[in-house]
This record gives structure tokens, sequence and C-alpha cells, in this order.
């Protein structure tokens, strides 16, 4: 069976609130530190007891809701998101929380994820009359759970996050309660925490807790739903945990460093990948550099384990939005530059060592590396504190074909050619895994390695591949 995924991978922020009485103003905060996980659009829907209240909008965090609109959204229950689209997806119907209305109530619902059979079951659906309003695969979930037969809507949320394959970390609002649930792999982050005033929170990633004066309880277990009314917390297991496979992106690439993670600072694991990396491939050069800002850390890693001097020699314009809608190639270098700015002062003279934390097209090294050179750099020595992705990802990144990975079809010398560097290293699994440094048992220790490896956990995900390939 064929499933066509492409234009519906997404990585996403949630957050969560209930029993504050400035839930919206809340939500916009947890929101905004969230907002490296989203720029195309957000939303807030709050529940006062008897309604839903909802604003959504295309645009940054800040740009869609101001004071009066947050005001308008009253109520002590909120859940907001915030997008990241791939292209043909960026659209308003699309922007979350998704609200639907209906006899026996209102609901609202936001995810971050991407459900792996959601083509199944929208052609089952549609089949017994259902009519989608959205292409996001978070609508299916909202007609599975309005067909169930469970006797309550936490019995009814249970048994359509059983039907699900793929990664999420979802939040639903009613007008009284708020449901949470994670997948059976644990493949999203999604913590708890709590306020002084005893408000429940939840974010995607621990460092919205810190904005809103919330302190970390824990982390939403893998298959665990939770409902959130007055009387408190309720926990069940909707489906038996599977084996724990948090994406290793979280720690590479996505979350914030100030976010902990299953226990680890992200800023941490950071660092031990980049002295990982100078164990594996030390060189000789006068200064260690990091692309601004997920790399920053590994490079202070490399830096302090080779005794090598860390110089800020990228500099990162923050005003300046996403280049690849460019449309030629002359526009998209000047967009590069745009963005980025290689200091001439640091690196002019100087052999370099780039440090950043992937490579997926090989688009942006190539461009970096002719940055550094551009501004007298004499060598440009990249390293990657990941290893090579070389499989798609079928659960919530942007890489959803084979044939956008460059070292998918290159061979990491073949890449070096490509991107002009010097020199060329990845961080080995066994280093990423061992910097990341979880606290779980197992080979991976709990980590998704499959854009390395090609060894998905769920079993729908080795068939979509089979399928593609």
């Amino acid at each position: 069976m064929l499933y066509d995924i492409r234009g519906m991978n997404e990585e996403c922020g949630v957050f969560g609130v209930f029993n504050h009485h400035e839930a919206s103003h809340l939500a916009y905060y947890g929101l905004h530190s969230l907002q490296h996980r989203g720029q195309e659009g957000t939303g807030i829907v709050t529940a006062d007891g008897e309604r839903l209240h909802a604003k959504r909008g295309l645009g940054l965090v800040a740009e869609v809701f101001d004071e009066p609109s947050l005001d308008a959204l009253t109520g002590h229950h909120a859940i907001g998101h915030v997008r990241y689209s791939t292209a043909g997806g960026n659209t308003l119907e699309n922007v979350q929380p998704l609200h639907f209305k209906s006899l026996t109530g209102d609901l609202a619902m936001a995810h971050n994820g991407n459900l792996v059979n959601a083509n199944e079951l929208k052609h089952m659906l549609e089949a017994e009359g259902a009519i989608f309003q959205t292409t996001s695969d978070t609508e299916v979930v909202a007609h599975l759970i309005k067909r169930s037969r469970g006797n309550s809507m936490k019995e009814r949320i249970a048994d359509s996050l059983a039907r699900l394959v793929g990664a999420f970390a979802f939040l639903f609002l009613t007008e009284d309660a708020l449901y949470v649930g994670v997948d059976v792999h644990g493949l999203r982050p999604l913590s708890l925490g709590q306020t002084e005033d005893g408000a429940y929170v939840f974010a995607s990633e621990t460092c919205a807790f810190d904005v809103v004066g919330a302190t970390y309880v824990r982390d939403v277990e893998p298959g665990e739903l939770l409902m959130i009314t007055q009387d408190g917390i309720v926990s069940e297991r909707y489906s038996e945990a599977s084996v724990r496979a948090m994406c290793s992106m979280e720690y590479i690439y996505f979350s914030r460093p100030d976010s902990i993670i299953d226990g680890v600072n992200v800023h941490t694991a950071r660092k031990a990948m980049g002295k990982k990396m100078f164990d594996e491939a030390p060189v000789e050069a006068d200064v260690v550099t990091g692309v601004p800002d997920s790399s920053i850390s590994a490079a202070i890693g490399y830096a302090e384990a080779s005794g090598i001097p860390y110089e800020m020699g990228l500099i990162k314009n923050r005003y300046v939005g996403r280049t690849f809608i460019q449309p030629s190639q002359e526009l998209r270098e000047r967009g590069v530059k745009m963005k980025l700015s290689a200091l001439r002062g640091v690196v002019s003279g100087k052999r370099v060592i780039m440090v950043d934390d992937s490579i997926v097209r090989g688009t942006t090294s190539r461009r970096i590396v002719k940055l550094l050179r551009e501004a007298g750099a004499t060598e440009v020595h990249v390293r990657i504190t990941s290893p090579p992705i070389k499989h798609p990802c079928y659960y919530g990144i942007d890489t959803s074909s084979k044939e956008e990975l460059i070292a998918a079809t290159k061979s990491i010398e073949e890449i070096k050619e490509e991107i002009g560097a010097d020199s060329l290293a990845f961080l080995t699994l066994d280093g990423t895994v061992e910097a990341i440094d979880r606290p779980f048992e197992g080979n991976l220790r709990g980590q998704c390695a499959a854009c390395f490896t090609g060894l998905y956990p769920t079993e729908l995900a080795e068939l979509v591949t089979e399928t593609k390939a």
C-alpha cells in the first residue's frame, strides 16, 4: 500500500494550561518561547467552562496576537500551537489548534508530530461519509473521536489514539477538561509543569516553563493519556508503551539549549557531542566556530576538548525570514548572506573548524563554507555533530524523500567536494548516543535514529519506506 505523506510533515510546538486566571496570556508567552519550532502560523483556543474561544493566524506569535485579542480569549484553560509547514501546506485552515463544533460539545486539538497511517484512516473515514476541511492529518483524529463508541470523552480519545501509527503529542480541550496524549514510542517530547498557584501547564519543551513561572513536574509517558479537570489529574494507558524512541534530532537540532528532554539538558548534550567529535575527528586549526544557533553548544565543546579557541565566526541576522522560496539562484545566494555573515576579522587568514549539527541537502553547508572563504579563511574544516542523514523521516521532520538527502547518494568524500570543504567528518552513531547520554537502557538508550540507520520504530514506516524507495 502506498502512502503519500509529502507535504504533511511538520515540526511544531504545543502548549497547554489548565486552571489559570490568565490562561490566554500564559499560552501566549509559552508559545513565544516555542517559536523556534514553527514560524508559519499559530493559534490559541481557550475554554471558560461553557464554550471555547479561538483565534488563529498566519505568522509569528507576536504578529497574530495583541493585548485586545488575548483579552477576548476568556477562560481559565487554553491550548496553543506554533506551526511549521512544508511547501503547499501553509494555509490558514491548517493552522492549529483545530476547533470542531458539534451538538454534543466543542473540541479543540493541537498536535506535534506526523501520523504515518493518516491517509489510510482518511480513506476509511471518507468511505463512511466523513468530509475533511483541511489537509492536516490532525483532523483525522477528530473524526475518529466523533465515531468512537466510548461512553466518555476520555474513552473516545483513548480509542482514537490507539488507532494511530506514527509520532504525536496531542492536547485536546473541551469546555471543562484538558486531555493530553503521547504516542507509544514517545517520539515527540511533552512535559508537565505546575505554577506556584497550582495551574497545570504542558509544553513541547521545558524552556516554556521558565517563561511562565512553572516548575517541571515530569514528562508525559509513551502510551499515556492524562485527563485534567477541576478534580485534578487522572492518568491511564490507552496502550502499553512500546520500544522507547525519542527523536534524536530533538537533542541535535530542534530543541532550545535550555530545554530538558527526558532528564537530559540539551546544551549539555550538544556540548558533549562537540567534545566527542574532537575525539573522533581532530584536525589542526586556528579557530573553532559554530553555525548559529543550534551548533554553538557543540562548537564550544569541540573548542574545549581541542584547546583551539572558540570564536564567533558567523553571525545570524535574526530579522530575516526563510530564504528557500527566493525565485532565482542569485537571490537565494543573497538570502543566505542576509541570514548569515562571516566575521572577516575573526576568520581572515585562519584555518577554521566549522561545527554544524547536520547536513541534509548540502546546499546550506556549501554556502556557509563559501561565506567563510570569501571572508578570508585559508582552510575550512567541517565537523558535523551527528551521523549522515541517509533515510527519510516519517515522524514529523521535513525530509520525506530519500532523493533530497545528499548522504543517501554520496560518500563523505563526495559530500566534502560538493560543499567545498578541506575536510569533513560526521559524528558516529555510537558517539552521538554516548554524548546525549539518556538515562535509559538499550542499544540506542531510547532514541529514534531512523534517519541515520533506516531502522524505524513502527512497522508501517518500514512499509512506507519500502514502497517509496
